[in-house]
């Protein structure tokens, strides 16, 4: 199968820092708190997961087909989190840094383990203002779409193409097969308070590069990129519904005068709802100009002309302790992206989740991820994984 985006292996380690701590509002059921006095708190939290897994691969070139046992973190990777808070005067302070380590070494070293930050951030916030966020903390573009994916604390899709099947990291969940990932970077970040169940959060981001350089030119962003989030909440008929949209839009150029300047720009969009143990939610985004798989274009100038779109469709069901939750995503994009002349993405997932108590959760799913060239079979791909594991959290 050809690949246009040979960086792409390289870069997945820096995917999976990202992803340690994409769900804290959603999986993290409560922290413990370490200190609490004089308005001062400092607290922490954690989450741990491990699965069995095996992947039967099925990729044009019979030297890929094999059928691969495994036994790694989920899509979420295992994350040691601390939260500082003090209020001073009317403005309430906040400070959040996490570590995340990943549990499989390499194959070649006898320990290879990593940690790394990708939260690093304060706030300083007031009830009637809202709060103002500074730091390093993930992008507001495709935002909801990803911390409200049902299978978030479970497992995902392993595309063999992407180097996942073999990799020491995490699964990939949804990601490429229904919404981007939103890379965490340094931002100033606005988000006014819940007003009637609205809130719209703006920031200004560092910029991606998106501009070939030249030998005679260098390429630059004359202003930073700008993303911004809406989301409302509202009850209707019995039902408790949320719903979003995000953005995100940059300008690039080059002090060449022969190279074009580029624009990129993504909108993401979508709505759950919920009613008893029932919850439904569709999502989706547009893109031009950004990697359908990562919002940070995975250092890929080249990916400045790719246009994709995708969508997610999900449900669940809750009874008692155990949640079965159903997924659809795909992607398309138009042949400038992560596959050479371009491609869909499908991902198709069937999860059962029993909670145990309040902090162990057992997971048990089945995967189908799919690669479907739009010009040549080479590209194509079928690999279907089923995984079981354990998910602690504190």
């Amino acid at each position: 199968m050809h690949n246009n985006n040979k960086n792409l292996p390289q870069l997945l380690p820096a995917v999976i820092v990202g992803l340690s701590m994409l769900g804290l509002s959603t999986i993290a059921k409560a922290d413990i708190m370490l200190y609490d006095k004089d308005q001062t708190t400092f607290s922490t939290d954690g989450y741990i997961n491990a699965f069995y897994v095996n992947s039967k691969v099925d990729r044009a070139g019979d030297q890929f087909d094999r059928r691969q046992a495994r036994v790694k973190m989920g899509f979420l990777p295992n994350y040691l989190g601390f939260n500082m808070g003090k209020q001073v005067d009317d403005l309430k302070l906040g400070a959040r840094a996490s570590f995340w380590v990943t549990i499989n070494d390499s194959q070649t070293k006898g320990t290879d383990t990593a940690i790394d930050v990708r939260q690093f951030y304060g706030t300083v916030a007031n009830p009637e203002w809202g709060e103002v966020l500074i730091g390093k903390d993930f992008g507001l573009f495709a935002r909801s779409n990803i911390l409200l994916d049902e299978l978030l604390s479970g497992y995902g899709q392993v595309s063999d193409s992407l180097g996942l099947v073999d990799g020491g990291g995490v699964s990939f969940g949804n990601i490429g097969s229904g919404y981007p990932y939103p890379f965490p970077t340094s931002q100033i970040t606005y988000r006014t308070p819940v007003m009637d169940g609205l809130r719209v959060a703006v920031g200004i981001m560092d910029p991606v590069s998106t501009n070939d350089s030249s030998p005679t030119g260098k390429a630059y962003q004359q202003n930073p990129r700008t993303e911004s989030e809406i989301t409302y909440q509202f009850d209707v008929a019995g039902a408790k519904i949320y719903s979003w949209v995000n953005g995100s839009y940059q300008t690039s150029d080059n002090t060449d005068s022969t190279v074009n300047s580029v624009t990129s720009k993504g909108v993401g969009y979508g709505v759950q709802a919920k009613m008893g143990g029932l919850s439904l939610t569709g999502s989706g985004f547009q893109a031009k100009g950004i990697n359908p798989f990562f919002t940070n274009n995975a250092g890929q100038p080249t990916l400045r002309n790719v246009d994709s779109d995708g969508y997610l469709l999900q449900g669940s069901y809750t009874l008692g302790k155990n949640r079965l939750a159903l997924s659809y995503g795909k992607t398309k994009d138009d042949g400038n992206g992560v596959v050479g002349s371009g491609a869909d993405y499908q991902t198709r997932g069937v999860a059962l989740f029993h909670e145990v108590n309040d902090n162990l959760k057992l997971v048990a799913e089945y995967n189908q991820f799919e690669i479907k060239g739009h010009q040549t079979i080479a590209q194509n791909e079928n690999t279907d994984t089923f995984a079981v594991g354990a998910v602690l959290t504190w």
